[in-house]
């Protein structure tokens, strides 16, 4: 009877084709791993968002609104520049422009106020006058005074190297970048930017647009806050309140 049985035969697999397969398996897991962090490191950096209908038609009323004043204002003649004297201006953005118009991002663009509460120097001309005009619903502009400049700078001032922001607290850092424009220290930087000098537009692009901010318990009540701000728009010398104010 056992003769008769049929003997199972057991096939030997070689050592070299068991490593391979070992081999491979544990490289197809290290892929499968790493396809998998690279997933989760996508997907987080794009949170899924619902955005409900009122919002569009509030975005869309608010983009209309936009290109509505912006072509009346093309019919009417432009504004008046301000006195000689006033050769200075800082813009900063009081208001959020989710859903604004085209042409009013690329003017926040050039401005360089992206953030919320964040400001820059811009030099008055024609042309600057006209950018404010565009934005003016969305920022607050007028002529700081040389304190408000310097606190702005000593304070908050900041250049870029490389992808760090580096704060001016060195006047060797300042004069290695623009010691070739006559600028060595802080108080030649400052006086450049209160002038509006030959190397004004070389310094100002120099420094980074302003982070400013507020207190944390204005910051709970916004509309307290933006009621203390004032409505956006030219601020005349007011504007030196407002940088104390967010400085």
């Amino acid at each position: 009877m056992e003769d008769g049985e049929s003997k199972k035969v057991i096939k030997l697999v070689p050592e070299y084709l068991l490593k391979k397969r070992k081999a491979y398996q544990a490289i197809k897991a290290t892929q499968a791993k790493l396809a998998l962090q690279e997933k989760r490191k996508v997907s987080k950096g794009k949170p899924f968002k619902f955005k409900r209908l009122e919002e569009f038609l509030k975005d869309s009323h608010k983009k209309h609104r936009d290109e509505t004043r912006i072509r009346r204002g093309s019919h009417r003649p432009p504004p008046p520049l301000p006195p000689a004297k006033n050769k200075l201006a800082f813009v900063v953005r009081i208001r959020e422009i989710k859903g604004v118009s085209p042409k009013v991002m690329k003017v926040i663009k050039m401005l360089r106020i992206r953030k919320i509460f964040s400001g820059a120097f811009v030099q008055i001309s024609k042309n600057s006058v006209a950018m404010m005009k565009i934005v003016e619903p969305y920022v607050a502009w007028g002529f700081p005074n040389l304190k408000s400049v310097r606190e702005l700078i000593l304070k908050r001032g900041q250049a870029r190297v490389g992808r760090k922001r580096v704060p001016l607290t060195d006047n060797t850092f300042i004069e290695e970048h623009m010691g070739k424009h006559g600028i060595i220290c802080l108080e030649d930087l400052i006086h450049e930017i209160y002038s509006v000098g030959k190397a004004f537009r070389v310094t100002n692009n120099f420094l980074l647009p302003f982070k400013l901010s507020v207190a944390r318990h204005a910051a709970r009540d916004k509309a307290g806050l933006l009621k203390d701000l004032g409505n956006p728009g030219f601020r005349g010398t007011e504007i030196n309140s407002i940088i104390r104010q967010l400085n």
